[in-house]
C-alpha cells in the first residue's frame, strides 16, 4: 500500500514538473484483462485450462462424497463395532479428509496448479503487450502508461486515454503480417496509419463515424432501389406471361367468353323462320388475367410499404445526424468555455 501511494506521489511530482517547464504531459492506460480476453490464443488456452479445473473439481467432489459415505456408515454401525474398529475407521476417514484437502490446495491454492498455469499462460502475451506498449509510447510520445487491472488504484479514468485497442491492433498486426502479400501489407499499413490518426484526433473519429453512417445509408438506399426494380421487372414478366398464355389459348382453339357470346348471337340471328333458335351453350371460364391482376396489386402494395419504410429510415437518419451535430456543437462550446 505504501509503495502504491509513493508511486502515485512520484507521478504527480513528475507531472507538475513537466507542466512547470511548459511541456504537455501525455498519460495513457491499458486494461490487461480486456486485452487478454480479446486474444484468440489466450482464449483457447484458457478454455482448455477451465476444462482441467472442472475435472479437478469433480475429483474433489467425488472424494467428499466418499468421505461422507464412510461417515454415514460408521454412524449406522457404531453401536455394533468395538472401540478398536471405531478408532480404525475414524483414522481412515481423517486420513482421506487430509488427503482431499491437500489435493484441493495443490490444485486451487494460492500457489496451486491453476494459478501457476494461468501465469504461464498469460506471460508470453503479457510480454508482447509490454513490447507493444513501449512501441506506442515511443511513437506517440507518452510519458506514462498505467495498467488499469493492476494493483494500482485508478479512481477515475477517461476512456479517451485508454490505448488497449491500439495494443490489440499491434498484436493482431504482428500475427497477420506473416500471412500477407506485399500488396496486402501495403494496404494494411495504410489502414494502420488511418487508425492511428483517428486515435490521435477524437474529432476525426467522430467524422469517420459520420462518414460510415452516410455510407451505410447510401448502401441501404441502393439496395432498396434494386429491390424496387426487381419487383417492377417481375411484375412486367408476369403480365407478359399472362398475355402470352391468353394468346396461346386462342391459338389452340380455346375461345374466350366475349367471343362465345358473339358466336351465340350470330347463331340466333341466322335461325330459319318458324324454327326456335336454340340458346347457345356458354361455358364460363375463369379469366386468365385475374391472378396476374391480384399479384400486381400485391406487388404495388409491397412497393408502397417499402417506400414508406425507406422514408422513415431517411427521416430517422436525418434526426440522428442533427442530434449528433447539436451534441458536437455543445461539446465544442463547453470546451471553449473551459479553455477560456
Amino acid at each position: 500500500m505504501k509503495q502504491r501511494f509513493l508511486f502515485i506521489f512520484l507521478v504527480l511530482i513528475a507531472v507538475n514538473t513537466s507542466q512547470a517547464q511548459g511541456k504537455t504531459t501525455r498519460i495513457g492506460y491499458i486494461d490487461m484483462e480486456y486485452i487478454l480476453e480479446n486474444v484468440s490464443d489466450y482464449k483457447e488456452a484458457k478454455a482448455q485450462l477451465e476444462l482441467k479445473a472442472q475435472k479437478w473439481k469433480q475429483e474433489i467432489e467425488a472424494k467428499k462424497l466418499n468421505i461422507n459415505t464412510l461417515k454415514e456408515n460408521l454412524k449406522a454401525e457404531k453401536a455394533l463395532l468395538t472401540k478398536e474398529l471405531i478408532d480404525e475407521r475414524e483414522t481412515e476417514i481423517k486420513f482421506q479428509e487430509n488427503e482431499m484437502l491437500d489435493y484441493q490446495q495443490k490444485q486451487f491454492g494460492a500457489d496451486g496448479n491453476l494459478m501457476r498455469q494461468k501465469s504461464a499462460l498469460a506471460k508470453p502475451i503479457q510480454d508482447q503487450v509490454f513490447t507493444a506498449v513501449q512501441d506506442i509510447a515511443e511513437a506517440k510520445n507518452y510519458d506514462f502508461i498505467f495498467d488499469k487491472s493492476s494493483d494500482l488504484t485508478m479512481l477515475f479514468s477517461n476512456k479517451r486515454f485508454d490505448i488497449s485497442d491500439q495494443v490489440l491492433r499491434v498484436l493482431n498486426r504482428t500475427e497477420k503480417r506473416e500471412q500477407l502479400t506485399k500488396k496486402q501489407l501495403k494496404d494494411q499499413e495504410a489502414k494502420e496509419s488511418k487508425e492511428n490518426a483517428i486515435d490521435e484526433n477524437p474529432a476525426m473519429a467522430d467524422r469517420q463515424k459520420a462518414l460510415d453512417e452516410k455510407r451505410t445509408a447510401r448502401e441501404k438506399l441502393i439496395e432498396d432501389r434494386r429491390l424496387e426494380q426487381e419487383a417492377k421487372k417481375k411484375e412486367y414478366d408476369d403480365r407478359r406471361k399472362a398475355i402470352q398464355a391468353e394468346r396461346e389459348a386462342k391459338k389452340n382453339g380455346t375461345v374466350s367468353e366475349p367471343a362465345k357470346t358473339t358466336e351465340a348471337a350470330k347463331t340466333t340471328e341466322t335461325a330459319k323462320p318458324g324454327e326456335t333458335a336454340k340458346p347457345a351453350t356458354t361455358t364460363t371460364e375463369p379469366a386468365t388475367t385475374e391472378p396476374a391482376v391480384d399479384k400486381a396489386a400485391e406487388r404495388q402494395k409491397l412497393y408502397e410499404q417499402r417506400k414508406k419504410e425507406l422514408e422513415e429510415r431517411r427521416k430517422k437518419i436525418l434526426e440522428e445526424r442533427e442530434a449528433a451535430k447539436k451534441a458536437k456543437e455543445a461539446e465544442t462550446q463547453k470546451t471553449n468555455t473551459t479553455n477560456n
